[in-house]
């Protein structure tokens, strides 16, 4: 009976063979975020990071998977003195960790090794078939008896880890789904893959690998491991306990003494011990057998030589040719070196970003997970302080470039002296072509008597060798290439996992705020209502005094909220009255659910679209197009803001500031020399301009001293207008997007000039009239409903949407949706008004129908536009719902309204001046009368 017969029947099995020690991995953690997110496996789909675009296949053919339980012997390097070690190797699969015993009948394992987070290598060139497993522990040093059973455990780890990796229980994110309206979910599901390799598939070693190999190297006293003596120990014993069990057995059946434990024969071992001792032989002889082929080969290479000496060696072209050989190998060693450290450095990265995502996903409790992102953001931040640093340097290096200028023309006077030592060498190299002529017509005599057989056979010794190391490198090259491509495979589906639960986690903070606000909500419902009882109403009134007291930055979330947004606009305003405190609270937590929602499913494609827009055209020459028309409509992200605005200010004032390029130094020195009329009137305006926020909030800060300046340089700009309240709002948030001053003053000149129409803001305000006329017009159209709920109840639409036009929305809507409008204001003009108001009534019609109180809907329309949340859903209406919006019939009604508008200002003026002819005809008519009466008094 052979070895397999034995391996199939011996008792007890090693442990790796019967279960694997108990061990918590990342199975257990991955399931456990398999139950919160509540999907099943079969419901997996896994979606590369590339999208849509097709990945270049760089495997070359499928990968046959060896039916061979990979288990065997092998050397392990460990201990203080780094000695080899023989040890029992095997692998276990569901928790993809590679076990070693001292031999194959213990029970207790010495340790493993997990290969779920480990990379391959090898080195090409010391002792044959040593390879390396690194891990995030520790690095494993073991040996096979050649390279060709080394190769074999190395193409069958990067298979096992494949399977494993691919079979895995991965993260689903169900919640994920009620992001998008569309039902688009980004759920993950697990493909069958096809297992491929860009290296041949290595054949099985007979006698090496699988259950009936044999220990190849070193006693049984020299593989004790010191490290280990209780599991030694344990072994022992249970070795020894099992052999007497089994020798008792033999006792009891002696009707049959050629039978042993299970009807195996008596002899087994020794038959056992046979085939082990003949399997080394045969081992030995293999590798014997193989050495001596080499050293044939090499020897046989010698004679041929000699005898190609003997029949060219009047021919010098041998040389010139082996020499050529020899320095054509040598660079392409060296290629090849490099190339190999370079694979190595990338596979170094490449395990420090597995480790970080594995890290990320084994974590059990979302405080850690978030941690993890902290430390990228500091990363992030360390990474921009570098970058700095490296512009620093860039400077540097320009000034150092400057010196080396001075330095060139030093350089060319000397390349005039080498000039001339280059004519002496000339003549140098006449003498040795002359000397080279003269051996190429007796090439017989020369290369007698110079080359020698003893020198040629180094030569070939010697490219025997560097073919030999090529042959090696390009085996590692190839090894590198296919774990560097499996590596990577795993690192994006971890990334995608991780994008997965950075999508939840924004869910379930947005599906939070919704909770919370309407949470808010109903405690305001009840505090209105009057069939409460007193104790009730304090109740309600302390659960909302709580809730207004709550510190948000206390809640775990995602990206924690600040009292200010980026440009410094305070989120919940500080008011007065409990009320509309409570009202901006909730308006605060629907914002941040809208964003939250909205950030993966169209803000980070939208920043997507920006950059490649950006990125394909120079910096400051965008050119006017539809496409540019709808990116400006769906908002720019707020790092190309600044950048845009500047091109569209600079386009439409580019005559008045190619004709004056100093126009607004000029204007701030003609105010520091004279007072305008206005100087005062701007003054009180500038405490007044954007009250909540930060910049505005000192009337000491930069911004109210840069804003004063603005004013009153345009102010001169412009003398026919001068100063008009409003102004002061348009030109602080021009301030704040666009970071300086002049930018700011020209973009103020090119809304007051250029987007608004002629006389919008002059004294009498005739253009502003107009367009609330226009308005009212459009309100009737698209909204004949709410045109007449309001006619019904006598409410004038202009006292509420005047000053919206007056000052392009600015403090009547939420930053984010104000920015939103001027970013297609500033390029498409006033009919981005227009729609967005109308759109605003649209988006409140039915709130606003169902009151009917003439002062309740006043105070309603004074604050409603702040209590709209969805940007998106606003911008929507505006370009969509309000279409058809022709640009021709808004100038054709302006016109209309501007002309009715003139001739009611006409007939007011001739009213006027009626009334004051007569007032002064009846003065007059009052001194005749009063002197009449002092004569008849004298």
């Amino acid at each position: 009976m052979g070895m397999e017969n034995k391996c199939e029947s011996k008792s007890p099995l090693p442990a790796a063979v019967c279960s694997a020690p108990h061990q918590t991995g990342l199975d257990g953690e991955i399931s456990s975020i398999q139950e919160i997110s509540g999907v099943q496996q079969n419901d997996m789909d896994f979606s590369t990071e590339a999208g849509n675009v097709p990945e270049k296949r760089l495997m070359k053919k499928p990968l046959t998977i060896s039916t061979t339980k990979l288990c065997g012997y092998l050397n392990k390097q460990g201990g203080p003195l780094k000695q080899w070690k023989s040890r029992w190797f095997i692998y276990e699969e569901k928790k993809c960790q590679l076990y070693y015993y001292r031999t194959s009948q213990d029970v207790n394992p010495l340790g493993s090794i997990d290969l779920t987070s480990a990379v391959f290598s090898y080195p090409p060139e010391p002792e044959e078939g040593i390879f390396e497993i690194h891990t995030p522990e520790r690095v494993f040093v073991l040996k096979a008896l050649n390279n060709h059973t080394m190769m074999y455990w190395l193409q069958q780890l990067q298979v096992k880890r494949w399977q494993h990796s691919s079979s895995g229980v991965r993260t689903m994110l169900d919640p994920v789904t009620a992001i998008t309206e569309k039902s688009t979910q980004p759920i993950f599901h697990e493909k069958e893959e096809c297992i491929e390799d860009l290296m041949p598939t290595v054949k099985t070693p007979t006698g090496l690998v699988g259950e009936a190999a044999t220990p190849w190297q070193q006693t049984s006293l020299q593989n004790l491991s010191l490290k280990h003596p209780i599991t030694e120990l344990q072994n022992t014993v249970l070795s020894i306990c099992s052999s007497k069990s089994l020798q008792e057995r033999c006792v009891l059946q002696p009707e049959d003494p050629q039978q042993g434990v299970g009807g195996q024969s008596k002899d087994v071992p020794m038959k056992s011990v046979s085939d082990n001792s003949n399997s080394s032989q045969d081992l030995k002889a293999e590798k014997s057998t193989l050495i001596n082929q080499k050293k044939e080969k090499r020897l046989t290479l010698v004679p041929s030589l000699e005898k190609m000496l003997g029949k060219e060696c009047t021919n010098g072209e041998n040389t010139a040719r082996l020499q050529l050989e020899v320095l054509t190998l040598t660079e392409e060693l060296k290629a090849q070196k490099e190339l190999v450290m370079l694979l190595h450095k990338a596979l170094e990265a490449t395990q420090q970003e597995k480790r970080a995502c594995k890290k990320f996903l084994t974590t059990p409790l979302e405080e850690d997970r978030l941690e993890f992102v902290r430390h990228k953001e500091r990363c992030m931040a360390d990474l921009t302080m570098r970058l700095e640093a490296q512009m620093n340097k860039n400077k540097e290096l320009k000034q150092s470039l400057a010196m080396r200028d001075s330095h060139v023309v030093e350089l060319q006077e000397h390349v005039q002296l080498l000039m001339q030592k280059n004519d002496a060498k000339q003549q140098v190299i006449l003498k040795l072509s002359e000397q080279l002529s003269s051996f190429i017509a007796h090439p017989l005599n020369t290369v007698c008597d110079t080359v020698e057989a003893d020198t040629l056979r180094n030569i070939q010794e010697k490219i025997e060798h560097l073919e030999d190391c090529l042959e090696a490198y390009k085996q590692q090259n190839k090894f590198l290439n296919c774990e560097i491509h499996q590596l990577t495979k795993l690192w994006r589906k971890s990334s995608e996992e991780e994008k997965g639960l950075l999508m939840k986690c924004a869910y379930l903070e947005a599906k939070n705020c919704q909770i919370e606000s309407k949470y808010l909500v109903v405690l305001r419902q009840l505090q209105e209502s009057a069939d409460l009882d007193v104790s009730h109403q304090k109740m309600v009134k302390r659960l909302i005094d709580d809730a207004l007291e709550e510190d948000m930055k206390d809640v775990l979330k995602l990206n924690p909220i600040s009292e200010f947004d980026e440009y410094g606009f305070k989120i919940i305003p500080d008011y007065e009255v409990e009320d509309m405190k409570l009202l901006a609270k909730i308006q605060a937590l629907e914002n941040r659910s809208n964003n939250l929602r909205y950030n993966e499913m169209v803000d980070k494609p939208l920043r997507t679209r920006w950059t490649n827009y950006l990125g394909s055209r120079p910096s400051g020459e965008l050119v006017i197009s539809p496409e540019l028309k709808t990116l400006l409509r769906c908002g720019i992200p707020p790092e190309y803001r600044q950048q845009v605005w500047l091109w569209i200010v600079q386009k439409r004032t580019k005559h008045i500031r190619e004709s004056h390029p100093n126009r607004y130094q000029e204007l701030v020195k003609k105010c520091e020399m004279s007072e305008h009329p206005a100087t005062r009137q701007i003054g009180l305006d500038l405490h007044r301009t954007l009250t909540t926020n930060k910049l505005f909030s000192s009337p000491s800060s930069d911004a109210i001293q840069e804003l004063r300046r603005i004013l009153l340089a345009f102010s001169w700009q412009n003398p026919t207008i001068g100063y008009c309240q409003g102004l002061n709002r348009l030109a602080a948030l021009a301030l704040l997007i666009l970071k300086n001053e002049e930018d700011a003053f020209w973009c103020l000149v090119a809304i007051v000039e250029n987007i608004m129409p002629r006389d919008y803001y002059s004294k009498t305000l005739i253009a502003s009239q107009a367009d609330q006329r226009v308005f009212r017009d459009f309100v009737t159209e698209k909204m004949p409903r709410l045109m007449a709920h309001l006619e019904e109840h006598n409410v004038d639409l202009s006292l509420i949407s005047f000053n919206w036009f007056l000052v392009v929305f600015v403090e009547s809507l939420p930053t984010d949706i104000l920015l939103r409008v001027w970013d297609s204001f500033l390029y498409e003009g006033t009919k981005v008004i227009f729609r967005y108001a109308l759109a605003l009534f649209k988006y409140k019609e039915e709130e606003i129908l169902k009151i009917q109180e003439n002062v309740e809907i006043y105070q309603y329309l004074r604050f409603f536009t702040k209590t709209v949340s969805d940007g998106r859903k606003l911008m929507n209406i505006a370009f969509n719902d309000m279409n058809p919006f022709p640009m021709k019939l808004l100038r054709n009604r302006r016109t209309y309204h501007l002309e009715r508008l003139r001739v009611e200002l006409a007939e007011l003026e001739r009213i006027q001046e009626e009334f004051t002819r007569e007032q002064k005809e009846c003065k007059d008519k009052d001194l005749d009368n009063a002197g009449s009466e002092d004569e008849e008094d004298t």
